[in-house]
């Protein structure tokens, strides 16, 4: 599967014209001359070169010099720095994010029942849809039910929220125009819903998944909402679960490294009980906690909502505090105190330096989990 041109390093205007010439994959480039591309996308003799430029660290290509075994670590690098992010319309999360959800990585969500995990996979399946002129992604969403929360009522209010919000920071020709494909409508109809009753329909979709990515292109997230509830029931043998576990992460990482796509998962908790002391951590066993690439939480601090980044190679553990409103996620209008990092009662703890626009909570949540025996 080829880079499409509007998730390539280049500039949204020079991009626009790319799409507007009939240019959607790096394929479409790949072949053309300088003056060519300058004559066909209307676009200037240094812009053509820094497009055709660009096209040498594509990330596709790095991928295949990587499964040959010959990949330099400043190839790596472009190619990291060429998937972009996902804004979660929280300015101070989409901070500890580094930018946002990453692209080409798998993001778990845990939290208790009515901390906001739906709302922010709902949320991202609007926000992937931002045209490439405002920095967004331009692409589309997969989005796999496991459990019947998806509302699209509420995706509606997210989606309209999204487009008026766009339309206010509209400063040229270009990003009005591509307003015109930013409605209400026309987001709603860019999100694949998935409907699967049981971890026999999440796993046979799962699989089915690189052949839907492959035809279309645009898909830009697949969210999994949750990956808990379908492996919480009906297992007599935990052996067998965290096998299919396992099948499945490779699955979801593979997906999302090939397909240049952001795998969002949410996680429930549960009440682990060792040693007649008992305390809150993800579900599925510790096997499951290595699965994603980064990890989130979202928890209660009495009546405030924090989110945590509990695991993530490339930025530091750090909480920020958000709220859900009538228009979705958002930055919480009250900053909290910044303090050291407290850890959570799950794992071991290896104390960072408090980060200067976020501090790390106290785990209280005011909703009380269910009790469940851990098998990794």
């Amino acid at each position: 599967m080829q880079r499409t041109v509007s998730s390539s390093p280049l500039a949204p205007s020079v991009k626009v014209k790319l799409i507007n010439a009939g240019f959607h994959t790096a394929a479409d480039l790949v072949d053309l001359l300088p003056l060519q591309l300058c004559q066909e996308a209307g676009i200037s003799q240094e812009e053509a070169n820094e497009v055709l430029q660009a096209l040498r660290h594509d990330s596709r290509l790095c991928q295949e010099r990587a499964a040959e075994g010959c990949i330099t670590a400043l190839e790596l690098l472009h190619c990291e720095q060429s998937q972009g992010s996902l804004v979660t319309f929280s300015s101070e999360l989409d901070a500890v994010l580094g930018g946002g959800v990453s692209v080409g990585k798998t993001t778990e969500i845990c939290g208790t029942p009515g901390i906001g995990k739906t709302q922010l996979c709902i949320q991202l399946a609007v926000d992937v849809q931002i045209p490439v002129c405002f920095g967004g992604l331009g692409g589309k969403a997969v989005y796999i039910d496991t459990e019947g929360g998806f509302l699209v009522q509420r995706a509606a209010e997210m989606a309209r929220a999204a487009a008026e919000h766009c339309a206010l920071l509209a400063e040229d020709t270009e990003q009005r125009a591509a307003l015109e494909d930013f409605t209400l409508e026309k987001i709603l109809s860019n999100i694949f819903l998935i409907r699967c009753h049981d971890y026999v329909e999440l796993l046979a979709e799962t699989y089915l998944l690189p052949n839907l990515l492959q035809k279309c292109a645009e898909v830009k997230l697949v969210v999994i909402d949750s990956i808990a509830f379908p492996f919480r029931h009906d297992f007599e043998d935990f052996s067998q679960r965290t096998r299919l576990l396992n099948s499945l992460a490779q699955q979801l990482n593979q997906l999302a490294n090939q397909q240049q796509t952001a795998v969002v998962l949410t996680n429930q908790m549960t009440t682990k009980v060792s040693n007649g002391q008992s305390k809150l951590v993800p579900a599925l066993g510790e096997s499951w906690g290595h699965a994603a690439t980064e990890k989130l939480i979202l928890h209660w601090e009495e009546d405030k909502r924090l989110a945590s980044l509990y695991k993530s190679p490339r930025q530091m553990e750090a909480t920020v505090q958000y709220q859900i409103t009538g228009q979705g996620f958002r930055d919480a209008s009250v900053t909290l105190e910044l303090r050291p990092c407290d850890p959570p009662p799950s794992v071991s703890y290896k104390p960072h330096p408090p980060s200067p626009s976020a501090s790390a909570p106290a785990w209280n949540c005011s909703k009380r989990p269910r009790v469940e025996a851990q098998h990794s």
